[in-house]
């Protein structure tokens, strides 16, 4: 198609193997973009790239751990290596529990009885894992002339959501690191902005199960009246965020959430 707007672009997706990085990285594919899938499963990653090879896209995956450096590095050299150039970088994974005992999602402890792994673990794999994978790939967007960074926080941290320290942590440290690459970058062509979501994923089915008063009382708090779809609504932002259009616009949170929030 004469009109895909990521056409030749090259982008990695982390968390790619499922709910919004996977949406995200079809979307991407089929506005013309080639393909790093990154996530941890090498089985996963393989699948969701080949989905968007037999939809007729270019796609590699990459097993890629966030929360160790050298995986995250050598992520985005196999992008160059690959693909001959990088431009694009979707920070979406994120680690819940500890390393030794990995949870789907985030579990709620009051603030002073914190598990200090837990917050290791959890700023490992967001927070850090974010500045890693932008620290890797700077060289090659201000090689480009061209760069588009679009990292994942959340309204949590924004409203200081009880019993999620450490995630809400992590997520604010992702705001604050997007804003200062943002005025860092610019100069180079590069934009970093954030996407907090209320988005239907594996983490908020976790909620759901354990707590499902919470999300249907959510969902009427939202004034769309519904939580969002991956594909649906997350796949046009981060596509929007990615493209040439989006080259005056930096440094912002994008609240993917319904108006579930209007903060300023």
């Amino acid at each position: 198609m004469e009109n895909q707007v990521l056409k030749d672009k090259v982008a990695i997706v982390t968390g790619a193997g499922r709910g919004i990085g996977r949406a995200i990285a079809h979307a991407y594919a089929k506005e013309g973009a080639m393909v790093v899938v990154a996530s941890r499963t090498p089985s996963t990653v393989e699948r969701v790239a080949k989905e968007i090879t037999d939809a007729g896209g270019t796609a590699i995956g990459f097993a890629c751990d966030v929360g160790h450096r050298d995986q995250v590095f050598a992520c985005v050299e196999k992008a160059v290596e690959e693909f001959g150039a990088l431009h694009i970088v979707v920070n979406n994974a994120q680690g819940f529990g500890t390393e030794a005992d990995p949870q789907p999602s985030t579990v709620f402890v009051a603030c002073e009885d914190t598990d200090e792994d837990e917050w290791e673990y959890t700023f490992r794999t967001g927070a850090t894992a974010s500045l890693w994978f932008m620290k890797a790939a700077f060289p090659h967007l201000k090689k480009a002339g061209f760069g588009r960074i679009v990292n994942f926080a959340s309204s949590s941290g924004q409203v200081g959501f009880e019993g999620n320290t450490c995630y809400n942590a992590t997520k604010e440290a992702i705001r604050a690191l997007t804003r200062t690459a943002a005025r860092e970058w610019g100069q180079y062509g590069i934009t970093v902005n954030c996407i907090n979501p209320a988005l239907e994923t594996r983490a908020f089915d976790k909620w759901k199960t354990a707590r499902p008063e919470f999300v249907e009382a959510l969902k009427e708090k939202i004034p769309v009246r519904r939580l969002g779809d991956p594909e649906v609504d997350a796949g046009p932002i981060a596509v929007f965020l990615a493209s040439e259009g989006s080259g005056y616009m930096t440094g912002g949170t994008f609240m993917l959430e319904g108006g579930m929030h209007t903060l300023p």
